[in-house]
């Protein structure tokens, strides 16, 4: 059957559906009908095939513009080639490991990232094949001239179900990033999402360049896949937000909390129409009250929903928490075919009480690539553990707390970074924040006991004095969570995401830059 092919089924099924709707739009340059830019990936299929990419071919993909993203990975799933999706973030060295490691004898690349190839390319011999997106390249295949004189008919399918569609990559702190293997089954299965949240008549997507790795079968497929018109942009940070929105109608975001703090936080929204939005999904880190009600404020029609997943099993959980149906703080509800337990160290499932997220379904990964010892660490029959910890109620809804290193502990009690900072937001003037625990060798306390450090950023024209900051916050907080130092900073560092609006909040990085005010 065709459609247990990934490229079969999120595009050349739209195609055959509804041929005419508008698939996707590209920085408001150009425009693609759903039978259009199938028929445009297939030609794509068509020149890797006379590339000599054939079924099975680990390709690593080093693709910066969302264009060609969207184009080659579809068509590399056509064909049943194993795209091994780099992070054009990555330095070079990252780059080369990756690659070597996992065995790719396949590149492909755009004109965007020319000279990490050229830095990387005679130090990788494994690579026979190397293949220019955009333009020829010195000895490279010119894949665009190959797709123009190419078929537009369906190419041969392979890869099917189980087989290998990509390997996506962690971002792990030490060492190379995992790849973590995921099959055309599992990626048609994270491609339901809007199975589980309304999309109205006319739903529009709009996102920016984090569409190379996880980012893909979590946006790019699940929006081709219900039918939707895809905004392709290369810049997704605020002020870029602030012309796209409008111009192109956007209804459904997917962004992180830390993106909305940047939007908000400055006047340069106001008098801007955001009225088209409808749903706003955030993941990621948490969402605090405060936060959320910056976001209704401004945006009122918009439903808000939570999501918890991983790169190992995306969009596991969700629900919509501005209605009430979902908990504030809370990750909603496993979705639609798949399944949520927390688990004490024994193994055994336990409610109400904090323990280690399981994750379960079609959704989940295989396993990491070419490591039998870390997968096996982590999948444990159905269920995927990856560390962190959170709650389930006795109706099933996830609250995730967050990984252990993370947790701040003073006078004996754990609390969340995230505790701290719902409060510091809550507080008028201010931004971000971000909080995290510095050790604390004083005499007489025990090595693991933390002092509280707490970094804000002001909001525009608000400016904030720490010690009248300290004051509101003994009024919102235990003594075991107040902040011993407080600093007002003009940013907290957060990791890129290519979208050019913030990344994860960086709590080490805090640590790092600010602890030694702490010092005893």
């Amino acid at each position: 059957m065709p459609y247990g092919n990934y490229g079969h089924a999120i595009l050349t099924a739209g195609a055959m559906r509804s041929p005419d709707r508008v698939a996707l739009t590209y920085c408001g340059e150009r425009s693609f009908t759903y039978d259009e830019l199938n028929r445009a990936v297939n030609r794509r299929a068509h020149a890797l095939l006379a590339a000599g990419v054939t079924p099975g071919t680990r390709v690593a993909a080093l693709l910066n513009e969302t264009l060609h993203v969207a184009q080659v990975y579809l068509a590399q799933a056509k064909v049943g080639a194993v795209t091994a999706a780099l992070n054009p973030y990555w330095p070079v060295e990252t780059l080369r490991g990756v690659v070597e490691q996992s065995g790719c004898t396949a590149f492909v690349y755009d004109s965007t990232v020319e000279q990490a190839v050229a830095s990387i390319r005679p130090s990788l011999p494994g690579v026979t094949t190397w293949i220019k997106v955009g333009g020829p390249g010195a000895d490279s295949v010119d894949l665009d001239a190959l797709a123009s004189e190419a078929s537009e008919e369906e190419p041969p399918l392979r890869g099917f179900h189980d087989d290998p569609l990509a390997l996506y990559y962690t971002s792990g702190t030490t060492g190379l990033p995992k790849a973590v293997v995921h099959t055309h089954a599992s990626s048609l299965a994270t491609a339901r999402i809007w199975l589980d949240v309304p999309r109205g008549p006319d739903p529009v997507f709009g996102t920016g360049a984090i569409i190379w790795g996880i980012g893909f079968p979590a946006i790019v497929g699940p929006a081709l896949y219900g039918g939707m018109r895809l905004v392709l942009e290369q810049d997704w940070g605020p002020a870029n937000f602030l012309r796209v929105v409008p111009r192109e109608r956007v209804t459904h975001v997917s962004q992180i909390p830390s993106f909305y703090a940047a939007l908000l936080g400055s006047s340069e929204h106001e008098g801007v129409d955001l009225s088209s939005i409808r749903v706003i999904m955030l993941g990621g880190e948490p969402l605090t009250s405060a936060m959320l009600d910056r976001i209704k404020a401004r945006l009122p029609e918009a439903g808000v929903y939570s999501y918890y997943g991983q790169t190992e099993a995306p969009y596991t959980c969700m629900g919509r928490v501005d209605d009430g149906s979902t908990p504030l703080g809370s990750s909603g509800r496993a979705r639609t075919g798949n399944a949520v337990r927390v688990t004490d160290p024994s193994g055994r499932r336990v409610v109400d009480e904090v323990g280690e997220i399981n994750l379960a379904g079609p959704h989940r990964m295989t396993g990491y690539d070419g490591l039998p010892d870390k997968t096996a660490e982590v999948l444990r029959g159905d269920w995927y553990v990856g560390g962190d910890l959170g709650t389930l109620s006795p109706d099933g809804v996830l609250r995730v707390l967050g990984r252990r290193e993370d947790a701040i502990l003073r006078s004996g009690v754990w609390t969340q970074p995230v505790t701290i900072e719902e409060a510091a937001l809550a507080v008028d003037g201010v931004a971000e924040a971000g909080a995290v625990g510095v050790p604390a060798h004083e005499e007489g306390q025990e090595a693991a006991e933390q002092r509280v450090l707490l970094a804000v950023v002001a909001r525009s024209g608000h400016p904030l004095d720490p010690s009248k900051l300290a004051l509101a916050l003994a009024d919102r907080l235990p003594p075991h969570q107040r902040p011993d130092r407080i600093v007002v900073t003009d940013a907290l560092p957060h990791s890129a995401d290519a979208s050019g609006g913030p990344g994860k909040l960086l709590r080490r990085e805090i640590r790092e830059l600010h602890g030694h005010l702490l010092a005893p």
